[in-house]
């Protein structure tokens, strides 16, 4: 499994690259703090697996980093995904190292 760093995220973002990113947390957790638009819970990524793009930078996040490990886990293994990458220590990561205006919960 692929992984990348907030920094390293925030970095390429602000080099011009394309990235992808979806928040795979609860709406109650969105709620609290987001950072991207794109937001799939973690109970319907099978079901919106088409939402997902193949092809280019895509960077999925949680709160610390393990359900978004564990939905990429899946994506690789049922549907042969192989462009995803877990953001490092997820929206709690991004927070303390990119935008400490975001609540941590």
């Amino acid at each position: 499994m692929k992984s990348i760093t907030p920094v390293q995220l925030s970095e390429s973002i602000n080099n011009g690259e394309k990235w992808t990113i979806i928040d795979v947390r609860e709406d109650h957790e969105r709620d609290i703090c987001y950072f991207t638009e794109k937001h799939i819970p973690m109970g319907e990524i099978i079901a919106r697996v088409s939402e997902i793009p193949q092809i280019g930078n895509v960077a999925i996040h949680c709160r610390s980093g393990k359900r978004s490990a564990a939905v990429i886990h899946t994506l690789e293994e049922r549907f042969e995904f192989d462009n995803l990458h877990n953001l490092e220590g997820g929206i709690l990561a991004w927070a303390d190292q990119i935008d400490p205006s975001l609540e941590a919960y």
